[in-house]
């Protein structure tokens, strides 16, 4: 049995979700918040036997898709505010983190 922990964008959390469903994987939704831009993601936990994994994560990285943003950087702290004229960047977010790890006892009630 493995464990696939997903990492998504919440935009693509509701259709990846529905995916799973239809295909009678059962997942397990945790809100969590992403490092670089502080936004909301979502986790996703999926129990599955090993012959499945593959299914699941070409599942996931279809629905999971990136797309461009415009964000603003944050100014250094401490430095001088007068002089720091922050512009707009083009980033790459989305997309899906996905971790497949060996689950070495299951459980269910």
């Amino acid at each position: 049995m493995k464990l696939v922990v997903a990492i998504v964008q919440d935009k693509d959390a509701g259709r990846i979700l529905q995916a799973l469903v239809k295909k009678d994987f059962r997942a397990t939704r945790l809100a969590s918040t992403g490092g670089f831009l502080r936004e909301g993601n979502t986790t996703l936990l999926v129990g599955v036997e090993e012959d499945q994994v593959e299914e699941v994560v070409a599942l996931i990285g279809e629905l999971g898709c990136s797309r461009e943003k415009l964000v603003t950087p944050l100014s250094a702290v401490g430095g001088p505010m007068d002089s720091y004229v922050p512009y707009p960047v083009e980033v790459t977010v989305g997309g899906a983190t996905i971790f497949v790890l060996p689950v070495e006892q299951y459980h269910r009630f």
